[in-house]
């Protein structure tokens, strides 16, 4: 048989790549799942795909591709680095900066040289890395509206003149390994290196200008110049004596001002990026890997151990010394702790330099991978728990109002289900007169995309009929789109849309596709993901109007979400257009300012209050009646409100009330604006972690109702939850 004829590792480049695709493809969606951040997923496979793993590729193989995508991800941190928020907190930008870089190095190198014994120049390579850091928490910041805080803005400063500080510290620490720290090497350094600098940073700019004006509409050509820009600056960097990372890195600073991050052009550039050369070096990475170093003694996980406590211990003490030179409080510590004690990109390409040039061993490589993986998760877990408390602080800042126009779109999924939704919708309006319902058709870029337009367009004849009889103003639109998420998206933008109101997703009954929506994700949750509008996902077995009651169950720190106070009015609106009370469930502080909304409204629904504490949820569900609304104001990931407690209470409450009307409303939050190149927002989630925080939590008040004598009268509410 022909498959017999097959030899690993392989060396034929068309199989090689073959695996090398579907890697980028399947490892980071099963990685994510297991809540391993993408940069990591794809070291592990690497790890498993080499000669140290099952050694299906041969060493060496993807090497063109893997130094390729070391010079792209130093590209992007330049390109992407925003040179306006440094500007607004200059002097504090380098005063942490100037930390952060300091202190980890000063610590960093007294631990290699002292007790790790490593020689000079290999202390100071290690050390620079502890000074390095990616804004890997960066999106959890922003999602929670605490970008615009001084203590996120300088930590983005300090990325940049920490990150730049140690680019010029490697040709340093080459040139001394290859010829030593002559006076004829600094002079040619420093001339060369002037000169290389002058001509990126003053020559690149008006080449770029002139280009992009001769060439106006190719996409693709602006694309390939500046890939050839980008290689061009890495290898007249080589020609100076410099590393050719840092001929990237001033590439992206040189070009940061001709690419808006908005264009089409940056769309590219990242896309290409994140597809195709970011996930081959680290590939290519993985594959230099052999954990089974740290299974031959206690060496490699010492080193580990070690390299991974400083790196840690040293960014908290830059924190906390910035903390007391600005006066900043506790929680802002922790939100710059949270965001520069991430290792990742940039300590990728310094420690595998050092390896490369034979400085580090293959304890230290392993060591460093370890290292990314547990300061992304703790830089992330930090920032997350205290972003919440910031946010909250600053709760008093965010405006009442977020909706100036109320435009309703219905995301037309299920034409049956069409006149309810609208009649839904209808019962939210409060401005009937001034803007229509906007009904939404979706259909996939395709070759029989005529055929489909027509069709839905057929399919709204019905609806069209029933808004008439309401009396309602619709409007019908159609997208075109590679898929449903994108078309409500760009929809939602285009038309100044206010509230988003979709149909359950019930695809997930089979088990291909619960498969399916596991990996990839439902439709829901990429809306989600995707629209930062309040978001309203109705599942109507019956009339909406058949209901006795709205049972409503909010999520604790609900009121500090900026769509909070449009939530409840429109709960209210729905109320009084159905003329049913409100059974209110929220926890005290959440519950307070619920009533406190609702005060303002000029006409007050009928509504009780009562309050829901940690594990009450069952409590609350054995309460629900079969003609009840079942109402949550539940939250997106990562975000303030977010709650372990509240990720699948819907999925439960659907199973449990199969015949019940439901509802989700998720209030308009804070957009994410910005992504680290190679990451994705869901990458890092941290509710698995705080899942087993909870948990915890209820086991040790478990543990002590057991030794705490029973009062009379006292009944365990807890014993459900």
């Amino acid at each position: 048989m022909i498959f017999l004829k097959i030899t690993f590792p392989l060396q034929d480049p068309v199989p090689i790549f073959t695996i090398v695709l579907f890697i980028i493809l399947l490892a980071p969606i099963i990685l994510r799942k297991l809540r391993i951040p993408s940069i990591v997923g794809l070291i592990i496979a690497g790890m498993a795909v080499g000669d140290h793993g099952f050694n299906l590729v041969a060493k060496g193989s993807i090497d063109l591709f893997g130094k390729a995508g070391l010079l792209y991800i130093m590209f992007l941190a330049g390109l992407e680095l925003d040179m306006a928020e440094f500007k607004k907190n200059t002097y504090k930008s380098i005063v942490f900066g100037i930390l952060t870089f300091s202190i980890p190095l000063s610590l960093g190198f007294l631990l290699c040289s002292k007790f790790l014994h490593f020689n000079f120049t290999a202390s100071l390579l290690v050390s620079s890395m502890f000074a390095t850091h990616t804004l890997v928490a960066y999106p959890l910041a922003s999602r929670m509206g605490i970008s615009k805080n001084e203590a996120v803005t300088i930590a983005v400063g300090g990325t940049i003149i920490t990150d730049i500080a140690v680019l010029l510290m490697l040709p340093v620490i080459v040139g001394s390994i290859k010829g030593g720290l002559t006076q004829e090497f600094w002079i040619r350094l420093s001339i060369s290196f002037l000169l290389f600098a002058l001509i990126i940073l003053f020559g690149f700019p008006p080449i770029g200008r002139w280009f992009f004006k001769r060439i106006k509409d190719d996409q693709t050509t602006h694309f390939v110049f500046v890939l050839a820009m980008v290689f061009l600056a890495a290898f007249l960097a080589e020609m100076a004596g410099i590393e050719g990372i840092i001929g990237a890195f001033l590439a992206g600073l040189a070009l940061n001002q001709l690419i808006p991050r908005t264009s089409p052009l940056m769309n590219r550039i990242e896309f290409t990026g994140n597809a195709i050369f970011i996930p081959f070096f680290l590939i290519s990475v993985g594959m230099l890997i052999d954990l089974r170093v740290l299974l031959k003694g206690q060496t490699a996980l010492v080193i580990a151990g070690l390299l991974t406590t400083m790196a840690l211990v040293s960014k908290w003490t830059a924190a906390f010394i910035t903390q007391l030179i600005f006066r900043y409080t506790a929680t802002q510590r922790n939100v710059i702790f949270g965001l520069s004690s991430a290792h990742a990109a940039a300590t990728i390409a310094v420690i595998l330099i050092g390896f490369n040039l034979g400085v580090v061993d293959e304890n230290v490589l392993n060591g460093t991978i370890i290292l990314i993986l547990i300061t992304c998760l703790t830089g992330s877990f930090v920032t997350a728990n205290a972003g919440k408390r910031l946010a909250v602080t600053e709760s008093a800042k965010l405006p009442e109002v977020t909706n100036l126009y109320e435009r309703i779109l219905i995301s037309v999924i299920n034409p049956e289900r069409n006149e309810q939704l609208l009649d839904f919708a209808i019962m939210l309006q409060e401005q009937r007169e001034k803007s229509p319902v906007y009904l939404l058709n979706v259909v996939q870029d395709n070759d029989e995309v005529k055929e489909q337009v027509l069709m839905t367009n057929q399919n709204m004849e019905k609806v069209i009929r029933h808004a008439a009889e309401t009396d309602t103003n619709i409007q019908v639109l159609t997208r075109v789109d590679l898929n449903m998420t994108s078309g409500i998206s760009r929809a939602v933008k285009e038309m100044l849309i206010s509230d988003v109101i979709i149909d359950w997703d019930e695809k997930n009954t089979g088990t291909t596709d619960f498969l399916f929506n596991s990996l990839f994700g439902s439709a829901t949750d990429n809306i989600l993901d995707s629209v930062w509008e309040t978001v309203y996902v109705c599942r109507f077995m019956h009339p909406v109007n058949a209901g006795k009651r709205i049972v409503l169950i909010t999520a604790k720190n609900a009121e500090y979400e900026i769509g909070f106070s449009y939530s409840v009015r429109k709960i209210s609106t729905l109320s009084r257009q159905l003329g049913i009370p409100i059974i209110s469930y929220a926890y005290e502080k959440t519950q307070s300012a619920f009533e406190k909304e609702i005060k303002k409204l000029r006409s007050q629904p009928d509504i009780k209050y009562k309050s829901l504490k940690d594990g009450d949820i069952e409590t609350v569900l054995k309460s629900i009646s079969g003609d009840d609304l079942i109402t949550i104001i539940s939250a997106r990931k990562a975000t303030i409100s977010y709650n372990s407690q509240f990720e699948n209470i819907h999925n439960r409450i659907a199973k449990q009330f199969p015949d019940n009307n439901f509802l989700l409303i998720y209030p308009e939050q804070t957009q994410v604006d910005f992504i680290e190149s190679g990451m994705q927002s869901q990458d890092i989630n941290l509710s698995p972690i705080q899942e087993q925080i909870d948990n915890l939590n209820k086991l040790g008040k478990a543990v002590k109702r057991i030794f705490r004598p029973s009062k009379p009268g006292e009944t365990n509410r807890n014993s459900g939850g």
